[in-house]
Parts: structure tokens; C-alpha cells; sequence
């Protein structure tokens, strides 16, 4: 059994919903029912690593941050596919840029979906026709 399992459906068009556990995300290619699946990695990856820069903070003493708040954005190739993502992580807490380089370097280093994107992690495609 895997450590993460998820089921994803699309009755029609390009809007899925994915069960992932006891939750349902809705993602629509078009942007109209749901964020798009671009744009819903770009948050996933910001909220992984938002958690990951508190980790950090605590990891270096810094114990208590305050708000943080992570504004994304991410550059699209002429495929529109993902050429390039930036974060603009805004703390509450006053440190010195030492401290915030070494705390955003920690976070690499704990973030999973920072680890996960690599080009050798690409899903092994099974297809099954008929299934319905």
C-alpha cells in the first residue's frame, strides 16, 4: 500500500475533482470551477513551504515569527508550462538578513515539495480502457 493515496474524476471537460482523503479539491484546467493545475501546485508548493520556514525559524532559535505570509508567482513558457516560480516571503518577526537567508535555506531543506520537484519524479502511467 502506498503512503499517499488519491482519485482524481472528470465526468466531462477539464475540471477534476480529487479525493484526497477526506477532502475534496476541485482543479479545472480552465479556471472556471477551480484553480488550475499550475496554479494549484505553485500554492501547494507555498504552503509546504511556509510551515517548512517555520520549522527553519525554530530550527535557529527563532521561535516565534509571527504572520507569515508567502505571495507567489510563477512564469509560464510558451506552453504554458512552468518556466519559473518566486516567493516573497513577508515575517512579522524583525531578523536581520542572516537570519531570514539562513531560515529560507532551511526551509529548502525541509520543504518536501521543494524536494519533489525534480525532473526525475515524473508519475508511472498506467492506462486501463474500458474501465467504465
Amino acid at each position: 500500500m502506498s503512503d499517499i493515496e488519491t482519485s482524481t474524476v472528470s465526468e466531462e471537460g477539464y475540471a477534476c475533482t480529487s479525493q484526497v482523503g477526506d477532502f475534496d479539491l476541485q482543479i479545472d484546467a480552465t479556471d472556471e470551477t477551480g484553480p488550475n493545475p499550475n496554479a494549484a501546485l505553485v500554492a501547494t508548493y507555498a504552503s509546504c513551504y511556509l510551515p517548512a520556514f517555520r520549522v527553519g525559524g525554530s530550527q535557529r532559535g527563532e521561535e516565534d515569527l509571527g504572520k507569515v505570509q508567502i505571495d507567489a508567482s510563477a512564469d509560464l513558457d510558451d506552453h504554458d508550462d512552468l518556466e519559473a516560480i518566486a516567493f516573497d516571503v513577508h515575517v512579522e518577526a524583525d531578523l536581520d538578513d542572516e537570519a531570514a537567508a539562513d531560515i529560507a535555506e532551511r526551509a529548502e531543506g525541509i520543504c518536501h515539495v521543494h524536494t519533489a520537484l525534480r525532473d526525475e519524479l515524473h508519475a508511472d502511467v498506467s492506462v486501463y480502457p474500458g474501465a467504465f
